[in-house]
């Protein structure tokens, strides 16, 4: 619900989408609402007789999309050249294995790690025994786990963008959406300690400045 003026079909990966009339629809419906509010604290609170694994599918969802649009709006600058190790500032630095196909990490450029990673989350979602998006398919009993795993990989693109290409989306002036959107994030994984802190430190002093402004 971010939207990007003339850039908005550019996404990096298609968008997932939620099926109109099903419950996660009017629960994306109820989230979209409570943000136009602006009090972000309040808006990623579990709905009052909701499901907390639906709330945080519904959103994991949501935030991938968004980073999908907001990396979209850079891949002209997140190149082979540009950015040859996926890092987040000269002190971080990612290797990809997703324990599957690619099982020991693999030092890789940033627009390669971030298409596997895209394309990881992406077979996630897609997954109807992981997602499920029929009402009343219960959800198994590890998909916290996997959502905590995705998001805490969707971070490491809002850091690669934040440390590597802030220039670029100041350009594009997207610096607002992009730090409505990860405040947005932010908030989400705080509120349900979803993500290891040590796992956020690349992007501490954002978060803290961020974050202090609405204690």
């Amino acid at each position: 619900f971010f939207f990007f003026g003339n850039r908005s079909s550019k996404t990096f990966k298609p968008k997932k989408n939620i099926p109109e009339g099903s419950h996660q629809y009017e629960l994306l419906k109820h989230a979209e609402a409570t943000l136009g509010s602006g009090n972000l604290r309040m808006a990623v609170m579990l709905p009052e007789g909701e499901d907390l694994n639906e709330w945080v599918a519904v959103n994991t969802v949501d935030f991938f999309n968004q980073i999908n649009m907001l990396y979209g709006t850079i891949t002209d600058f997140c190149t082979e050249e540009s950015c040859p190790v996926m890092s987040a500032g000269p002190k971080y630095e990612y290797h990809w294995a997703d324990g599957t196909n690619i099982k020991k990490p693999i030092k890789c450029s940033a627009p390669k790690y971030i298409d596997y990673l895209m394309t990881w989350v992406q077979d996630q979602l897609d997954d109807e025994t992981l997602f499920p998006s029929k009402i009343g398919v219960p959800f198994k009993r590890n998909f916290m786990s996997v959502a905590k795993t995705i998001l805490k990989r969707l971070f490491r693109v809002y850091a690669h963008i934040y440390h590597q290409h802030f220039d670029s989306v100041m350009q594009l002036q997207e610096e607002a959406h992009l730090n409505t959107s990860f405040k947005h994030f932010i908030f989400f994984v705080q509120e349900f300690n979803l993500i290891d802190r040590k796992e956020l430190v690349p992007l501490q002093e954002l978060i803290e400045k961020l974050t202090t402004k609405d204690r």
